[in-house]
């Protein structure tokens, strides 16, 4: 049997030659290079259109089509001076990517010739498709008609020869039907409640940013593996492979030296990330081979969001450049740490206060206690919305396992701030905030040392943790589309800081002063979220146990989980602060319900090929030549001498036999799950019928087909071994 994994692995193991990147020039000669950014807006830009754009950018003014057909015209002559020829509206349907059509710059001249032509019109809006994209039964094949808006706040940029216009994606009658339109919403809606609490502090604040810094995390794996590798094409992950005998064990790959290739490949990938203002400044080697990460500078949610997923779509296309194929998949590799897109989260003020850093007034102080707890309120009033808006089938294999954090969302704060809000708690007295000159804060009697930046140590399992001046979000995925963590997120503090001002301000009615109704109200604030705050280790059994004792949401089942979005408190908030209405919720969920079916039913269906078509013919094969080997050997020595001799390849026949037998018992059940499970027609029903009844049958072959790849010749097994795929040369 001619086994060509042999030769792919081969060619892989190959030395290969490192591409050259040129020298460029500095980072900041060439950032933002491929972008309408305010430079180019200024010098493309006639000055009454670019302080009109500007107003609409900076102060959230409603954006007069009037000015349209300028910017469009000053876009047009940028984008054609760099070699453009077409354009796009660049969107983010619920499909966890993006989309885009394109369209040439040109027109009828009505003289049998053509001219090129870009309006206003068609930068601000477009007519995509709508039935055509997921939509939880908003839009139907009869009823296609879907709108594309331009979002002047993310900046246009080029890709290739194509102008991308970031825009939101809406349904003929309004619903959003992608992420960045609840995104703007929800960012809106914390902007207003977070800057009417800060009021309370300094009347000159305008408005709050909400800010985000991800961490990709991701894998590489050299081109002509994966495709010899069918589950990794075709869904990201490898269904079946033992462990190599070396992964990650020796903590030797975490921060390691970089392998040449890969470095090639982050530098391409750095340079033009740069160029289309994605501010990259980290690169290293993850714990697990092959895994590594990239993260940039912090940036305004909407606009880090938008770079994220086209960084996304980047990685791919220059990975393929390289000899290599990325993988977003959460757990690509069973054993071994998953990939996570850690969101580092804040709020910051127009005039630069960090709303999660202490200050070095009492009143900064007080600031500071009151959105840390009002965020923790938001996290544990919305405790299993929060953990619905990051659960997807993919991210279910990675949670609660190497190092990412469990399926119970709490929060981490360290031991000095545990002790400072449990000493506000247990005070009688108002007057609790005091400076102490450099010493740092006091709080009645006992002195709590000044709250610094990164005073806390990391928590790992912790899926929220306080980090100095903002929190990590560390439960997201790696393929996620950020935007699903930070809407719920967003909207949910919003909510908490919106209830906390009309609690405050009934205080003050009653003629309470200022601070002493801001602390009386996070004195009970501080009671109320209590459960949420956990500082232990969230891998623990125990804290399962107390997790549910605290009434936290302790619910595994991913497609249950989902419920979370049209639980009476989640639509109360989300429609109360005009974010999403309950048919918007209700159709994502259908989406969320769909998706979870079908990539479990992909899987399915590529296990059941590939244990059919490549296990158990290679396993056949083998106990074929072991048979025969045992015959010849009968034929040759004596009867008392055979099961001394023979006794291990009958053992490991006889293996051979049972484990096929319950691994093609095992792809018929299989089949007959996904069989019933595809009749009942109710989404979400459906959904838990292959949580239930397929998924798990899936990961029973897979025991027994790890186990047989251990026991089969090597020159037979036709599927790149993880000590192949893990260890790039």
């Amino acid at each position: 049997m001619t086994n060509l994994r042999f030769q792919v692995v081969e060619e892989a193991f190959k030395k290969k030659p490192v591409e050259v990147i040129p020298p460029v020039e500095r980072p900041s000669e060439y950032y933002g290079k491929n972008v309408f950014n305010r430079a180019k807006m200024y010098k493309y830009l006639p000055a009454d259109i670019y302080d009109k754009l500007v107003d609409v950018i900076d102060n959230g003014a409603r954006l007069d089509r009037s000015i349209a057909d300028g910017v469009a015209a000053g876009i047009r002559q940028w984008a054609e001076e760099n070699g453009v020829t077409h354009y796009t509206h660049w969107f983010q349907p619920l499909t966890e990517g993006t989309a885009e059509k394109h369209d040439a710059f040109i027109e009828h001249d009505g003289k049998g010739g053509m001219i090129e032509e870009f309006s206003g019109k068609l930068l601000v809006q477009q007519e995509p498709d709508a039935s055509s994209f997921p939509s939880g039964g908003i839009r139907n094949t009869f009823e296609a008609r879907g709108y594309s808006a331009w979002d002047p706040t993310s900046p246009v940029f080029i890709m290739d020869d194509t102008l991308c216009i970031p825009t939101i994606f809406i349904s003929y009658t309004g619903e959003a039907l992608d992420y960045k339109a609840p995104l703007l919403r929800a960012q809106h809606a914390v902007n207003v409640a977070a800057t009417e609490v800060c009021h309370y502090f300094d009347q000159s604040v305008k408005k709050v940013t909400c800010n985000l810094g991800w961490e990709q995390e991701y894998f590489l794996v050299d081109e002509g593996l994966y495709c010899a590798r069918p589950d990794l094409m075709l869904t990201g992950r490898t269904l079946m492979g033992h462990d190599s005998a070396k992964n990650q064990q020796m903590d030797d790959h975490y921060f390691g030296t970089i392998p040449d290739r890969v470095q090639a490949f982050m530098k391409d990938l750095e340079i033009q990330a740069l160029e289309l203002s994605i501010p990259c400044k980290t690169r290293h080697n993850e714990v697990a081979p092959n895994q590594f990460e990239i993260a940039p500078i912090y940036e305004e949610v909407n606009l880090a969001v938008d770079h994220n997923m086209l960084l996304m779509s980047l990685m791919k296309k220059v990975a393929r450049k390289h000899g290599f194929r990325v993988l977003l998949h959460e757990k690509p590799f069973a054993g071994i740490n998953g990939s996570g897109k850690h969101n580092n989260w804040s709020l910051s003020t127009d005039n630069g206060v960090l709303l999660y850093a202490p200050g070095k007034t009492p009143e900064d102080n007080l600031r500071f206690v009151t959105f840390i707890v009002e965020t923790l309120m938001g996290l544990y009033r919305h405790n299993g919305l929060i953990k619905a808006s990051i659960m997807s089938a993919t991210n279910a294999h990675r949670l609660g396992a190497n190092e990412a954090p469990p399926a119970i969302i709490s929060s981490f704060l360290g031991t000095q701030l545990t002790e400072l809000l449990d000493h506000i708690e247990n005070s009688n007295n108002d007057n609790l905030f005091a400076m102490a000159g450099k010493q740092g804060m006091k709080l009645d009697i006992p002195e709590i040392p000044e709250l610094l930046i990164d005073n806390t140590d990391r928590n790992r399992t912790s899926p929220f943790a306080f980090t100095g001046n903002r929190f990590e979000f560390r439960a997201v995925g790696s393929e996620a589309n950020c935007a699903s963590a930070m809407i719920a997120l967003n909207t949910a503090v919003a909510e908490a800081l919106t209830l906390f001002k009309q609690r405050v301000d009934a205080l003050i009615a009653e003629g309470q002063t200022p601070t002493s109704a801001i602390i009386n109200v996070l004195r009970e604030d501080i009671k109320t979220c209590k459960p949420i705050r956990f500082d232990g280790n969230g891998y623990s059994d125990e804290w399962v146990e107390e997790a549910k004792k605290r009434g936290l949401d302790c619910e595994t089942s991913c497609p249950v989980i989902f419920d979370n979005y049209l639980s009476p408190e989640s639509i109360t908030m989300f429609e109360q602060l005009n974010v999403m209405t309950r048919k918007e919720l209700e159709a994502r969920n259908e989406v969320k319900w769909d998706t979870y079916t079908k990539r479990i039913q992909i899987e399915a269906r590529v296990m059941g090929d590939l244990t059919m078509n490549h296990i158990i013919p290679v396993a056949t094969h083998y106990q074929s030549q072991l048979a025969k080997n045992v015959h010849n050997m009968r034929n040759i020595f004596p009867a008392e001498k055979i099961d001394r001799l023979c006794g291990r390849n009958m053992k490991i026949i006889e293996e051979i036999a049972e484990r096929i037998q319950i691994i093609e018992q095992g792809v018929e059940d299989l089949v007959e799950a996904r069989k019933v499970a595809n009749k009942i027609e109710n989404e979400r029903e459906k959904a838990v019928a292959y949580h239930d009844t397929v998924a798990p049958k899936m990961e029973e072959i897979r025991y027994h087909i790890d186990k047989l790849e251990l026991i089969v010749a090597d020159e037979l097994w036709t599927l790149p071994k993880y000590r192949e795929l893990l260890f790039i040369r």
